[in-house]
């Protein structure tokens, strides 16, 4: 066999690692009729401790940047947390997202869930990934809505054959957040 012909499955599976993509979209609901969202605290699956603060924030201001709908600021978000004392603010119940729904007036909620987040190291090539996953729950009936995930960045071929740090760890987030937002909006 060839160095080639062992090289070109490693590369087909490097390129499907990065174009996945796992989206569901509730066809019965109206997107149109989302006006404004709140976002909780993401879930926090890394050993970076702000990982799931700085991914929320880039997730709920490039949505506010869209302009389609009213993100609720995190200290509002905060309060309806404070006043429904759900069991877990990451993920919590169907009820407990009706009740938070009706104390923040939002029309859906947005749970997330940062699953890698930072610098991986493979030999001697470094480079910054970030996994992420999300949903939005209709605050009338507490379903989901909408689900999606991204994991950008990685080390790439190039990486390896010539080294380099890859893409920053902030653009590597916004890129993934970016993949979110466009499945969403699909």
């Amino acid at each position: 066999m060839k160095p080639r012909d062992a090289l070109l499955p490693a590369l087909a599976l490097l390129a499907a690692c990065g174009a996945s993509q796992r989206t569901y979209h509730d066809e019965k609901m109206d997107f149109g009729a989302v006006k404004t969202v709140a976002v909780m605290p993401f879930a926090n699956l890394t050993r970076e401790q702000s990982a799931a603060d700085r991914v929320r924030d880039v997730f709920a201001n490039t949505l506010l940047a869209t302009g389609i709908v009213y993100v609720l600021p995190a200290g509002e978000v905060q309060r309806g947390i404070s006043r429904t004392a759900p069991s877990s603010a990451t993920a919590p119940t169907a009820e407990e997202i009706v009740k938070l729904g009706g104390v923040l007036k939002a029309d859906a909620v947005i749970t997330g869930v940062v699953k890698e987040y930072g610098e991986i190291r493979s030999g001697t090539a470094v480079s910054n990934v970030v996994s992420v996953s999300a949903q939005m729950l209709e605050t009338a009936t507490g379903r989901v809505i909408w689900s999606g995930s991204s994991t950008r960045g990685g080390i790439t071929l190039g990486d390896r054959l010539f080294g380099g740090g890859g893409a920053p760890l902030n653009d590597v987030t916004e890129d993934a957040v970016d993949d979110l937002l466009g499945q969403l909006l699909k």
